[in-house]
């Protein structure tokens, strides 16, 4: 085995023995919560995102590391299974980021004012926000399922196939390749704009209290804050990875190698693997029983 293949192997390793455990500490201590108290509309959503988040990490760095080694596990239909449902983990992280900063936005309102109004139709709602949100994300990751093939398939290829090392998306032409990345940059930067706009009025929301000095209760602050931190994670690693798939679809030359398959997903890992760090330390509910299901583990 050669030295980048190995290194590629202990990075994605990596994040999988840190973001799982992690995330499965969040669920853990959420589902704890739940089992005692009924948990809040932000509650609800961070729940949700740990566990498209564990997802995302054990089936995509799982299969990564085990790939650098040059184990491949899966036929056709396995690959199309595989990252279709990783395409759609990595979608609802995002769009459920965004819901989770429209909502801590609404949270700072006033009583009695409209945004207060829209909050508490957000939080009565999220049931059938979270089923739009699945639906609609299922339904634009549906390109896996027409072109995913295994990588020992390889003699099928076309010129317009994307090596993503343990499977190949194999489209039939540039036109389907290039529709198929514009839906995919479109996707993540609707709510990478709505979810900047949120924070920017978050944060300008909370200097305006301290100046004013009221500065509300540490509890807010510091879930205000930890969604800020969330978003701007997600801001930085999504913005490579969506700057890196731009940058596959104008230079041919990169389809047939696994680089910047690898950089992409290496990136948008990243914030699944980060993001329950940051949850538990703006928590102090779900630190102290997160703690408990780490110590457990």
């Amino acid at each position: 085995m050669d030295a980048g293949a190995l290194t590629r192997g202990l990075l994605f390793l990596s994040l999988a023995v840190t973001g799982v455990p992690g995330n499965i500490a969040v669920i853990f201590a959420f589902l704890s919560l739940a089992y005692q108290e009924r948990l809040s509309p932000a509650d609800a959503i961070v729940l949700h995102l740990a566990i498209v988040n564990l997802a995302n990490l054990a089936v995509r760095c799982v299969l990564e590391v085990l790939a650098s080694f040059s184990v491949y596990v899966f036929d056709d239909i396995g690959c199309k299974a595989v990252i279709f449902l990783y395409r759609t983990s990595r979608s609802l992280s995002i769009w459920l980021t965004f819901v989770l900063s429209a909502y801590q936005c609404l949270s700072v309102s006033p009583p009695g004012s409209r945004r207060a109004s829209a909050r508490a139709l957000l939080g009565r709602s999220l049931c059938v926000v979270f089923l739009a949100l699945w639906l609609i994300n299922g339904s634009m990751s549906a390109a896996p399922l027409l072109f995913a093939i295994a990588a020992r398939n390889d003699s099928k290829l076309s010129p317009n196939a994307i090596n993503v090392e343990f499977c190949f998306l194999n489209f039939p032409s540039r036109l389907a390749r290039d529709a198929n990345g514009a839906a995919q940059v479109g996707r993540d930067v609707v709510p990478m704009a709505l979810m900047a706009v949120a924070s920017v009025l978050l944060l300008a929301f909370l200097r305006r209290r301290r100046a004013t000095a009221r500065s509300g209760s540490l509890a807010e602050r510091r879930a205000a804050l930890g969604v800020i931190t969330l978003v701007s994670l997600y801001l930085l690693f999504y913005g490579v990875d969506n700057g890196l798939w731009v940058y596959t679809l104008s230079v041919p030359q990169t389809l047939g190698s696994s680089l910047i398959s690898d950089l992409r997903i290496f990136f948008s890992s990243l914030y699944a693997a980060v993001s329950p760090v940051v949850i538990i330390v703006s928590n102090t509910r779900v630190s102290r029983r997160a703690g408990d299901a780490l110590r457990r583990c």
